[in-house]
């Protein structure tokens, strides 16, 4: 017996969007920023996806950090690193720098996969381990690790991977 695999009807597209919707995007992003500015704890974990899902997106890997104070306020975001479609250059030792230069207490570490699947790869698990260990040296909380795909997020410290 033989299986044929059926190939769908429609090859899935890539979701690009128009220069209205693109408008649209960075309005609500300068809504969400305001909002953050505002209210700078992230008072609950579903704000942060929420957050990260709106922000950190696009066609080409990109890097950020949430660097936080002692009270897990938002200090600010910043997008350390842009790559390419598959990678992004990551050296734990800017993310520390910067850390200190803004006397950050704690951080979240934020990317995303422009292929829309937020599985992490075996290089973003030794990256957080690196970044991870040389928070631990200076004193430093990494709360978490999120990658941000389409319509979901991937945090590796509810996977136990933190």
């Amino acid at each position: 017996m033989t299986r044929t695999m059926r190939k769908p009807a429609i090859d899935p597209q890539p979701l690009r969007f128009s220069a209205q919707e693109q408008a649209v995007v960075y309005e609500a992003r300068q809504i969400l920023l305001r909002h953050l500015n505002q209210n700078p704890v992230l008072s609950s974990w579903q704000a942060v996806l929420d957050y990260c899902a709106l922000t950190i997106r696009g066609d080409v890997e990109r890097f950020h950090v949430l660097y936080l104070d002692r009270r897990n306020r938002l200090i600010c975001d910043e997008c350390l690193a842009t790559g390419t479609v598959d990678h992004v250059p990551v050296y734990p030792r800017e993310v520390l720098r910067r850390c200190l230069a803004l006397n950050a207490s704690a951080l979240i570490i934020v990317h995303n996969h422009p292929a829309d699947d937020p599985e992490p790869s075996a290089a973003d698990l030794a990256m957080t381990k690196e970044i991870r260990n040389a928070c631990a040296s200076l004193g430093v909380m990494l709360h978490d690790h999120i990658i941000t795909g389409a319509g979901r997020e991937t945090s590796l410290r509810a996977r136990g991977e933190l």
